[in-house]
């Protein structure tokens, strides 16, 4: 499956051959999160609203969306004011249990924004994670062997047509141990002076392995050897997230926890 910033969804069931639109029917074009759930393949979930963002002409989403047929047919699933949905992370065992990861609108101050969870597939939502209303959710990480703990990159922004302002004392890495009720923020090796967009990852292969991707004076890449009590500054360059709006995404390869695109 791929999510378009302005294009719908497209599926592939030939290994990316040949490829065929999916979400057409749908009243909204911009899908930035897909997550397939591991405990039953056959449910894809969507995000809509496009979070990698620069400019204020983008595309505006309404909240969640969700297909238990391999994407034959879409449920709209609610958190319509959200605005941006930047992450969806479902837990593995039970495909019930959905975290979004809201950005928001970026457009105002507003409360539909952070980390809303679901315990019943979408039917009602709890917001379990909000800093202030003029900071989102911009990426979020589950642990694949440990699904009450989660990492969130949560991001300070602001839009305007004369400008797009990334960064401030809201933005920062925050983590729960239990599934979402309580949240503490990362310090331990982390800036502590404002910065901007935030992109967290685990290692599936090692989930001590934490990684986080920071927008600052000059793009940050930290690593957590100790599922995120302590943190290492390991690099600073720009052709890590030169843009930072655009591109400050970090990923760690599945079977390789020293190989991150």
């Amino acid at each position: 499956y791929v999510g378009a910033a302005s294009g719908g969804i497209f599926r592939t069931m030939d290994g990316g051959l040949t490829w065929e639109p999916v979400f057409d029917a749908a009243p909204v074009s911009s899908v930035n999160a897909l997550a397939v759930a591991p405990s039953a393949p056959n449910e894809v979930w969507a995000g809509t609203g496009e979070t990698y963002i620069i400019r204020e002409a983008l595309s505006i989403g309404d909240g969640v969306w969700k297909s238990s047929d391999r994407g034959d047919s879409w449920t709209h699933m609610g958190l319509d004011s959200t605005g941006r949905i930047s992450e969806i992370a479902i837990d593995p065992g039970n495909h019930d249990i959905v975290y979004a990861c809201a950005l928001g609108s970026g457009f105002t101050p507003q409360q539909d924004r952070g980390v809303f969870k679901t315990t019943d597939g979408g039917r009602t939502w709890k917001r379990v994670l909000f800093v202030d209303e003029n900071t989102g959710c911009a990426d979020l990480a589950l642990d694949p062997g440990d699904p009450q703990t989660l990492f969130a990159g949560m991001w300070q922004v602001s839009i305007k047509i004369w400008n797009l302002n990334s960064g401030g004392p809201g933005s920062g890495v925050y983590v729960t141990h239990d599934g979402g009720q309580t949240w503490d923020r990362v310090k331990g090796g982390l800036p502590t002076h404002p910065v901007g967009k935030i992109s967290v990852a685990i290692a599936r292969s090692d989930p001590q392995r934490v990684y986080a991707l920071i927008e600052d004076t000059d793009p940050s890449l930290y690593r957590s050897r100790d599922a995120g009590r302590s943190w290492r500054l390991v690099n600073r360059n720009h052709l890590m997230a030169d843009r930072a709006p655009y591109y400050t995404r970090v990923r760690v390869a599945p079977d390789n926890a020293d190989l991150l695109y």
